[in-house]
């Protein structure tokens, strides 16, 4: 029967044209994982074949035995890379290659900064994959057909990059995918079996299925020349080897494949455990963050394999979210090899193994944090982040988690230096029961708070929090080694001990005194505030504003608003004031009426804007600032008073 062809040009998606562009002018100097992405592909797809046939055998089409093969043609200047995996549908080879269905793809683009060494970084991040074929080659083919259809649906794809691409049904009698490569002129070192061997030993000697190439020998003594095909990579998972038997360079290599990434990982974690649980973990922190790491949703980057047999990727189920940058495998002897995604939600074997993953991780950032200062630095900095959310999620890894968390302080609040709570807990004043923080939306609205007057009157430190998620961190986050954490902007001021008799007594001398001064300024400001009362925290400013002490802070409150969630904000203020600044001794003696609603307005709107919050009204309030200018340049003999 002969395949009536079906054959369409169709246009690529813009953001592969982009990515085609930038791939070849950033990535050219590390031409050769082109390769290496290729047969990594083939890998795939052959473990993907061997997972489908667990549940239909029938997909082999009586060819169990996976490889794949590398050829090259010197006179026609082509490499192909073939192998007989699961193959492809034509709707999945529109999927696959025509269009880049990523939900970060323009998060992606817009990561780029027009730097090649940093952009070849995040186009590895991205996952160049089949698109590295064009580094080499100026038109490339590709032939496919799907394991379980006839040969009848065999899709022919060509392209040469130029933003266009042809499709067609041919006939295909074996399953799987054949790429063939027509090298862009310059490239013909790269026809040359020994070339292509050691590119093979370098990136892809790992491959758990053969890689076979053939190498032309010469008999001495006929001189006749035979083609045989010869194995080129040792076809033995990594991971299953002994740790003594893996070069670094080994390690560094099977990252890259892993993780899609030019770059050397920080530090890997190669674990067997035997007994009554057998599996074997190697997972990498990677040295950079991906540019989506932030997309909870994005699936991760950790294989699950039973026996050496690929099982599934990127399952949630080997790592919780906020180890979500983790690399690498997890083999188990135990799990069955018919395992589902269904299956793993309530399988007690793959918990033990998720536990036991994750406390190896944790203990390998310990010992990163503790004897490699200048790796955990950098862990923290591309990592910190979404590593604090297991504060929110692991309560059985808590302490653990805690120990690593790094903030900045006011112990050195020029700089935004990362400290431990160890290192807070160490310093702490003799009588100081809690650990104080403040979060703000920057660093410099953090160390620049009036909150913050009376702790360096006294050098007690305070913790700065200035990232969004540290919102939610000290909202399920409330004590570290006994002592409880105190947001310095809720409730009032406790110093305990670290105050002395004098200082209470005059703070409770000067409410007396003030009451009225209080109560005016409230009659004056109604609704936005709770309560105006005198406080001590103050030692330069004239007053701010403090959360009760069972509200919200409020740069949450901002927070919950930006993103629309309302629901529990809404909480009024309490304002502070300071009974020894000149305005509140001006406030005191203001008889004009007019002039004291205006004081107390710029008062509480001053406040506001020293927390980084932003005024409702920011025309009045420069109004009303204005008119105590004119007045304070006003000679009082022209002042008339109502």
């Amino acid at each position: 029967m002969t395949v009536e062809a079906h054959k369409e040009t169709l246009g690529f998606q813009t953001e592969i044209k982009q990515l085609l562009d930038l791939m070849i002018h950033s990535l050219y100097s590390n031409k050769e994982i082109f390769l290496r992405e290729l047969i990594s592909n083939a890998s795939d797809a052959a473990d993907k074949l061997r997972f489908e046939a667990l549940s239909d055998d029938a997909l082999y089409e009586s060819e169990t035995d996976l490889k794949i093969w590398i050829r090259f043609d010197p006179q026609a200047r082509i490499i192909t890379i073939e192998d007989n995996g699961i193959g492809m549908s034509r709707e999945e080879v529109i999927e696959n290659i025509g269009i880049i269905a990523k939900s970060g793809t323009q998060q992606f683009f817009k990561s780029l900064t027009g730097d090649q060494a940093k952009d070849s970084r995040l186009i590895g991040q991205f996952g160049v994959g089949f698109y590295s074929s064009f580094i080499v080659a100026d038109k490339v083919s590709l032939e496919t057909r799907r394991a379980g259809l006839t040969k009848e649906h065999g899709v022919r794809w060509e392209s040469q990059g130029d933003g266009a691409y042809d499709i067609e049904t041919i006939e295909r009698e074996k399953r799987g995918t054949t790429v063939t490569l027509h090298l862009r002129e310059g490239e013909d070192e790269l026809l040359a079996d020994y070339r292509l061997s050691s590119i093979i030993k370098k990136y892809s000697d790992h491959i758990t299925f053969p890689i076979i190439m053939p190498k032309t020998k010469t008999d001495e003594e006929t001189k006749e020349t035979t083609v045989e095909n010869e194995v080129i990579n040792s076809a033995q998972a990594l991971w299953a080897k002994s740790k003594n038997e893996i070069t670094d360079e080994e390690y560094k290599e099977f990252y890259q494949h892993v993780a899609h990434d030019f770059d050397e990982p920080l530090t890997h974690i190669h674990n067997k455990v035997e007994g009554t649980l057998e599996y074997t973990t190697l997972l990498y922190i990677p040295s950079r963050a991906p540019f989506d790491l932030w997309d909870r949703n994005k699936q991760h980057g950790v294989k699950l394999y039973v026996r050496r047999v690929f099982i599934m990727d990127d399952n949630d189920k080997l790592l919780p979210p906020y180890l979500r940058f983790m690399r690498g495998v997890i083999d188990s002897n135990d799990l069955p090899l018919n395992v589902s995604r269904e299956i793993l939600q309530h399988n007690k074997q793959l918990d033990s193994i998720r536990s036991g993953a994750v406390k190896k991780v944790l203990s390998a950032l310990k010992y990163l944090a503790e004897n490699e200062a200048e790796k955990y630095a950098t862990f923290w900095k591309e990592f910190g982040r979404v590593f604090k959310e297991g504060i929110i999620e692991d309560h059985a890894n808590r302490d653990q988690i805690a120990k690593l968390l790094r903030f900045s302080s006011t112990y050195d609040d020029n700089s935004v230096s990362q400290i431990s709570l160890d290192d807070y807990v160490k310093r702490m004043k003799e009588g100081q029961e809690k650990i104080y923080y403040i979060t703000a939306e920057s660093f410099t609205a953090a160390k620049n708070s009036p909150h913050l007057e009376i702790f360096r009157k006294k050098g007690v430190e305070v913790l700065l929090l200035t990232e969004q998620i540290d919102e939610w961190v000290t909202m399920h986050f409330h004590e570290f080694e006994g002592k409880s954490l105190q947001s310095v902007t809720k409730g009032e001021l406790n110093l305990g001990s670290l105050e002395d008799e004098a200082e209470k007594k005059a703070t409770e001398q000067a409410s007396d005194k003030l009451k009225p001064l209080l109560e005016k300024i409230q009659a004056v400001l109604g609704d936005k505030v709770k309560e105006v009362r005198v406080t001590h925290r103050l030692t330069n400013s004239p007053a701010c504003l403090v959360a009760d002490s069972q509200a919200m802070d409020a740069s949450l409150e901002r927070l919950l608003k930006v993103m629309g969630q309302n629901a529990g904000t809404g909480s009024k203020p309490i304002l502070e004031i300071n009974p020894d600044h000149p305005i509140i001794t001006t406030l005191q003696n203001e008889q004009n009426k007019a002039r004291f609603a205006d004081w107390s307005h710029i008062l509480f709107d001053q406040s506001l804007l020293s927390e980084g919050a932003h005024l409702e009204d920011p025309a009045t309030f420069v109004n009303r600032m204005n008119q105590l200018f004119v007045a304070m340049a006003t000679p009082p003999s022209l002042i008339i008073t109502p």
